[in-house]
C-alpha cells in the first residue's frame, strides 16, 4: 500500500501550536495550494488543505512559519471522524506532515526567494533559489552570515554568458 502527499503552499494563516495532555506538541495549518489550470474566467484556484505535524517539528513550524509562508510539506494522509457537540458525526481528513521545509528565508514576509530548510533534524540550513549569485538564498543577510565563502567562485553561476562546453565532455 502506498500513502504519499507531497505539497508546496502557502500558510493561509499562522500555525495553532497546542500541548497534548502528555506534554507532546502538536501544531495545525492549512496550506493554499495552487492548482495548475485555470478556470472558466482564467483566473487560478486553490485547494486549502489542512495539516497537521507532531513534537520539534510542530514547534518550529510555530516558530518559524507565519501566514503568507511558503512551505513544503511531505507526508501521508489520514482521516478521522468525532461527534461534535451537536451529536453528529463529523469526518477529518488532513495530511500528517512527516516533513516541512520551510522554502523561504523567515524575514522574507512571504515574497523571498531563498530557502529556509528545516527537516525532521531540527537543524536548518540556506539552500539556492536566489536572484543574485549567492547559492545560499536571495538576500544579502545570507551573505553577511556566511562571510568566510566566496560567492563569486560558483563555477554554476548563471552570468548570462553562452556554456563553451565540448562534445568529449558530455557523458554520452
Amino acid at each position: 500500500m502506498l500513502n504519499r502527499v507531497v505539497l508546496v503552499g502557502r500558510l493561509t494563516k499562522d500555525p495553532e501550536l497546542r500541548y497534548t495532555p502528555s506534554g507532546a506538541a502538536v501544531a495545525t495549518f492549512t496550506l493554499a495550494v495552487n492548482r495548475t489550470f485555470t478556470n472558466q474566467s482564467g483566473e487560478r484556484e486553490a485547494d486549502f488543505i489542512n495539516c497537521v505535524t507532531w513534537r520539534r517539528q510542530a514547534e518550529n513550524v510555530a516558530n518559524f512559519l507565519k501566514k503568507g509562508s511558503l512551505a513544503g510539506v511531505d507526508g501521508r494522509l489520514q482521516t478521522r471522524n468525532y461527534e461534535n457537540q451537536q451529536g453528529q458525526r463529523v469526518f477529518v481528513t488532513e495530511v500528517q506532515a512527516e516533513s516541512v521545509q520551510f522554502l523561504e528565508p523567515k524575514n522574507s514576509g512571504g515574497s523571498g526567494s531563498g530557502g529556509y530548510n528545516e527537516g525532521n533534524s531540527g537543524g536548518g540550513q540556506y539552500f539556492g533559489g536566489g536572484q543574485n549569485d549567492n547559492p545560499f538564498g536571495g538576500n544579502q543577510n545570507n551573505q553577511r552570515r556566511n562571510q568566510g565563502n566566496s560567492f563569486n567562485d560558483d563555477p554554476f553561476a548563471n552570468d548570462g554568458k553562452p556554456i563553451d562546453i565540448s562534445d568529449d565532455d558530455l557523458p554520452f
